[in-house]
Formats: C-alpha cells, sequence, structure tokens
C-alpha cells in the first residue's frame, strides 16, 4: 500500500469516526466547561449546569469565547446534519493543516541535507 492510499483510507477512518460521534456526545459540559462555570457560579459542584449556562463575559470582564461551530453545530439550523458537516469540515481542516506542516518539514529537510552535500 503506497502513502497516499494510506492516506485517503486515514481520513476515510477519521471521517467515519467523527461523523458517528456526533451521535454519541453527550450535551454536557466536559470537564473544561464545567469548571468555567463552576468559577463563574453558574453551576455547584455536584448539580447539573442550569438550562442556558454558558461561557461569556459579563460586566465583572469575566472569559469570553464563541466556538466557531458550536456543540458540533452550524447555528443550531441543520440539526444533525449540522453536525456532520462540522465533523467533516474539522477533520479535514485539521488533516490539511497536518499535511501542509508535513510537507513544509520534508521540504525544508531536503534543502538542508542539498545544501549539506555541497
Amino acid at each position: 500500500m503506497d502513502n497516499r492510499t494510506f492516506l485517503v483510507i486515514g481520513i476515510a477512518v477519521a471521517l467515519l469516526i467523527g461523523v458517528i460521534a456526533v451521535f454519541m456526545a453527550s450535551g454536557d459540559p466536559d470537564g473544561l466547561e464545567s469548571t468555567a462555570l463552576m468559577i463563574q457560579g453558574q453551576k455547584s459542584l455536584t448539580g447539573p449546569a442550569p438550562p442556558g449556562a454558558e461561557i461569556h463575559e459579563n460586566a465583572d470582564g469575566k472569559f469570553s469565547y464563541t466556538a466557531p461551530m458550536p456543540d458540533y453545530t452550524l447555528s443550531g439550523k441543520l440539526g444533525p446534519a449540522g453536525g456532520i458537516v462540522a465533523i467533516v469540515a474539522g477533520t479535514l481542516l485539521a488533516s490539511g493543516l497536518v499535511l501542509g506542516i508535513s510537507k513544509l518539514l520534508v521540504a525544508r529537510r531536503k534543502a538542508k541535507q542539498a545544501e549539506a552535500n555541497q
């Protein structure tokens, strides 16, 4: 199996796992979100987060961040399909970024080797 085939199969498997994960993901806050909600006083240690509790900046200047695709959705208008689109876009973006960086590093290494051989 050549490198391209291996890469295509790897991306396909990553997309398949990502798409399946959308339907298995919990709607509860993860550890980081839960900690931020506790610090802001919106959640207790033992209780669930109240409906509508979000991490944001208030008048006291507390932390604010809005994800480009919050909760694996696209503006909440597409339902589960939005989650699939978000996962596919994120996987392809991350894969492209890694491939681009690796190509730059390989080109840099080849240039150094050619320079050392002269």
